[in-house]
């Protein structure tokens, strides 16, 4: 089973990737996480990536897919992986298919994470990250034990992300609706895409897409 997971930033795409990922054994496949990888292996392509990134460019689309090409060819990925974050435009979704067509596979399913800005705005705003060890948190639906003291390491070092203030959230989803909001319509259009309701709490969501996998 090949997944793509599609919805705005905060919908709750990566929570549901890493429970499915423990619970089918199909690795998660993060671009940023592939990226830093080459570029410390010192690659073909993470030398490439590397030039690309030094220049504040964005890394090409061909590089990044090559990266996934490679990833996805590794013996843990032989029956199945799970796309989330990529694709994030429609030539990047061409270029995935063609690429998975030379390997003789292909996306089983895309799920859209749907849910309305209101919302995610509240939940992104919301977020805490614990400077010292990564740690997540929401100030209403899941605050630390002690008011503002991570949990894991008890660091008091508690902040907001710059891509967390609102006026970046409002850039962030308008890009997302400029840029992949079209591939609803590329993948309803492949009988490939089913939608997810995100409002909901993240077991209802979690047998709702595992229901779609049956």
């Amino acid at each position: 089973m090949i997944l793509v997971l599609l919805g705005p930033p905060g919908s709750g795409k990566g929570t549901q990737a890493k429970r499915l990922s423990a619970l089918r054994g199909w690795p998660q496949l993060s671009t940023g996480d592939m990226l830093r990888t080459a570029i410390a292996a010192g690659s073909k392509l993470g030398l490439e990536a590397k030039s690309f990134m030094d220049q504040g460019n964005l890394v090409p689309d061909s590089v990044v897919v090559g990266l996934i090409a490679e990833r996805s060819s590794q013996a843990d990925c032989k029956n199945g992986f799970i796309l989330d974050g990529f694709p994030r435009t429609i030539p990047q979704a061409q270029s995935l298919d063609q690429m998975l067509t030379a390997q003789s596979r292909r996306v089983d399913k895309v799920l859209l994470f749907q849910i309305e800005n209101e919302e995610l705005v509240k939940r992104l705003s919301g977020r805490r990250v614990c400077s010292n060890c990564g740690s997540m948190y929401h100030v209403e639906f899941s605050p630390p034990k002690a008011s503002g003291v991570c949990d894991k390491c008890g660091s008091k070092a508690l902040i907001q992300r710059d891509d967390d203030q609102a006026a970046v959230i409002e850039k962030r989803l308008k890009v997302y609706q400029e840029q992949t909001e079209p591939l609803v319509k590329y993948y309803t259009d492949a009988k490939k895409l089913k939608t997810l309701d995100a409002t909901l709490q993240p077991e209802q969501v979690e047998e709702n897409l595992l229901k779609m996998l049956s």
